[in-house]
């Protein structure tokens, strides 16, 4: 058997007030929803402690953490693998996607204001950067950037923590889907959000989040592609 690639992980700077074990987690936590972990790679404690330079009491409480968000999951053995998928639970998981991001989305909108407005514009040309130079980690996570701060407009939402969830099971399929593709969409449905966000388009904003999402899906989700990531992630 080969050995893994080393183990790479993007931190963000511990800022004041912050805990190890807090700072371990939202870490582990962007990892995985961005998919820095991929299906099928088989992780220990020992190696991420080594990875975040902490000891293994943080990377412990993180994991228990991650574990009920059924991010991750440690085995008997003590290995620590993205859970298995199957096709059926990720149709699942794509569908209440679109279903809570498009009420999300349609709540949000009379709460966009002209500063958020462009704090979308910008993002949506950070991802067609990160598309140009087939950054995908970084496209994957503008483009989260850009689904939040669309929802957390809504001073009342109560329903990111649920879409990240779904992220956060998702993110490390499409991540090794993206990583494989050689074109992205032929049409920006950003740019057709944010067109009905201008003109204060409920419908036409919920549809063009749910054509993001699915076509994003459907990209991911192609029979070979979706078989192989899925027969990836169900080694044991």
């Amino acid at each position: 058997m080969n050995n893994p690639s080393p183990l790479n992980i993007t931190l963000t700077d511990r800022k004041d007030g912050v805990t190890i074990t807090e700072w371990v987690y939202v870490n582990l936590r962007n990892a995985v929803m961005s998919g820095q972990i991929l299906p099928g790679r088989s992780l220990t404690i020992r190696e991420l402690a080594s990875a975040l330079n902490v000891s293994p009491m943080p990377i412990r409480e993180a994991l228990k953490k991650l574990g009920t968000e059924r991010a991750l999951e440690v085995r008997e053995n003590r290995r620590i693998l993205v859970p298995k998928m199957t096709a059926m639970k990720f149709n699942e998981l794509c569908d209440t996607r679109i279903a809570l991001e498009s009420h999300a989305a349609a709540r949000a909108l009379p709460y966009i204001d002209s500063q958020r407005l462009e704090e979308l514009e910008r993002l949506d040309l950070e991802i067609d950067k990160a598309h140009d130079i087939n950054d995908v980690e970084a496209g994957i996570q503008r483009n989260q950037a850009f689904h939040r701060q669309l929802y957390c407009a809504n001073p009342h939402q109560v329903s990111l923590p649920l879409i990240e969830s779904l992220w956060l099971q998702l993110g490390p399929f499409l991540r090794l889907a993206n990583s494989q593709l050689e074109e992205h969409y032929l049409i920006d449905r950003h740019q057709e959000a944010l067109q009905a966000i201008r003109n204060k388009d409920t419908l036409a904003l919920q549809l063009a989040i749910a054509a993001d999402i699915r076509e994003g899906i459907a990209f991911a989700g192609t029979p070979e592609l979706l078989h192989q990531f899925i027969a990836t992630a169900s080694l044991s």
